[in-house]
């Protein structure tokens, strides 16, 4: 595939958007990230008009500057553009287009191999301290084993598509492989680095290479019955859906698959998924949303209803954002919207705080430590009411909060990966426990 057209089919989709824009500004009246950005009383027609400029020159006015990095990918702009224009996907190339007009491309392009090269080690390292090869094979990831031959398979009715940081929490993504070994659907398990979805490189602003990744692990997708990818990663699904498919699509004159969120491919299966909720699961449960990808949350509710014995209680709390690691372009906001949170399930009396992403989950799970209620993701309440358990070692490990106990305490596992202890040291202390935007309550000294 041409690298260039690539690049050449995007910025035709790019320009083909602007145009269509009328600059309306009902985009502005409905964004969630503009007032917590400090943008007050904005005039909503300058506000996108900078936005054009920034797509389309690299520079523009500051508001519309603040406005495009401040978008937590909530989505609220989108069904209110009525021009057919997606304005998530404009600020996402206004952010490429002020990434190339500040940084020449040798640059841009040492930042997007950095960070993938950061998140692969993080990956590597923190799924490893959790699961033997047996369960890093089981979720698509590459495994020494000198003996074994590729065996031929039939295609999959799904291939399903982890993305990549999931693996850091890699109970839940075992638990998707469980509830669809349950329903009885075959699938292939494809994410982590090898299956980028050139995000990282995008966001540095070096598009030829985001589109030579997407490209090569979209090629590798396609290889379902039905022309799906179920996929997990909020953030892949996104890039995927309104970045690379479509320019694809323009480029080919087809898509090579659809892709579906993982929690609205299961709940278009409640059906078959009710008579497998066997067991009560006597629990007043509240949920941590984010309405990033449409549906998602309402399909995480209608499971959770379905499940004998669950109280949901909505907490009546804001719900902006793809997903929590999102909410980090405003720190502020985001520590804001965690503390009020916590309070409101203390004063619901929620048993549980449920959370449907990987970085909710991450950010979250600690606290568990500091309140009266648990911290879990949907997946574990859905299992516990079918019979399915995984172990979630991260939040086990997080809750320790001690660097040195941490390494301690996955010693054999170490040491079965042949991991270098210095690295894990540091993907501990900086990763694992690092990643605490909202500190804990009389947090001790990590070491």
């Amino acid at each position: 595939m041409d690298n260039v057209a690539f690049e050449t089919a995007l910025s035709a989709r790019v320009n083909d958007m602007l145009n269509a824009c009328t600059r309306c500004g009902k985009c502005v009246d409905v964004c969630p990230s503009v007032r917590p950005a400090g943008i007050v009383d904005p005039v909503t027609q300058e506000l996108v008009n900078g936005v054009i400029d920034l797509v389309r020159l690299g520079h523009g006015p500051e508001a519309s500057r603040t406005w495009a990095s401040s978008c937590m990918l909530s989505g609220a702009c989108i069904p209110a553009c009525e021009d057919g224009v997606n304005p998530r996907f404009l600020l996402a190339m206004a952010r490429v287009a002020m990434a190339k007009a500040d940084r020449a491309l040798p640059d841009r392009r040492r930042r997007g191999i950095t960070g993938f090269r950061d998140l692969g080690r993080d990956v590597s390292v923190l799924s490893r301290l959790q699961l033997t090869d047996e369960a890093l094979r089981r979720l698509g990831q590459p495994v020494p084993n000198p003996l074994a031959t590729e065996a031929a398979h039939d295609a999959p009715d799904f291939v399903f598509y982890t993305g990549c940081n999931v693996l850091k929490t890699p109970h839940i993504a075992l638990l998707a492989l469980d509830i669809m070994d349950a329903l009885n659907v075959t699938y292939r398990v494809m994410g982590g680095p090898t299956h980028c979805c050139g995000i990282v490189h995008m966001r540095a602003g070096d598009a030829e290479v985001s589109g030579r990744m997407a490209t090569s692990t979209l090629d590798k997708l396609a290889q379902s019955k039905s022309g799906q990818v179920l996929s997990w990663c909020p953030s892949c699904y996104v890039q995927f859906t309104e970045t690379t498919l479509p320019t694809i699509e323009r480029q080919r004159g087809a898509r090579p698959f659809e892709m579906t969120p993982f929690m609205r491919f299961l709940v278009s299966r409640l059906d078959s998924l009710r008579p497998l909720l066997r067991h009560r699961v006597e629990m007043r449960v509240a949920l941590h949303k984010h309405p990033g990808v449409s549906g998602v949350v309402e399909a995480a509710e209608a499971i959770l209803q379905a499940v004998p014995g669950i109280d949901l209680v909505d907490l009546g709390q804001p719900a902006v954002g793809l997903q929590s690691v999102n909410l980090s372009v405003l720190p502020a906001y985001k520590r804001q919207l965690q503390r009020q949170e916590l309070e409101a399930a203390a004063t619901a009396e929620v048993d549980v705080l449920v959370a449907v992403y990987h970085s909710d989950h991450r950010e979250l799970c600690a606290h568990e430590r500091d309140w009266p209620f648990r911290i879990a993701n949907v997946l574990e309440i859905i299992g516990e009411s079918m019979g399915l358990r995984q172990d979630d070692n991260y939040k086990r490990l997080k809750i320790m909060q001690d660097a040195e106990a941490i390494v301690a305490d996955c010693r054999d596992l170490i040491e079965q990966h042949e991991l270098d202890p210095h690295t894990v040291r540091n993907v501990v202390a900086q990763t694992l426990l690092g990643d605490q935007p909202l500190p804990l309550i009389n947090k001790p000294a990590a070491s």
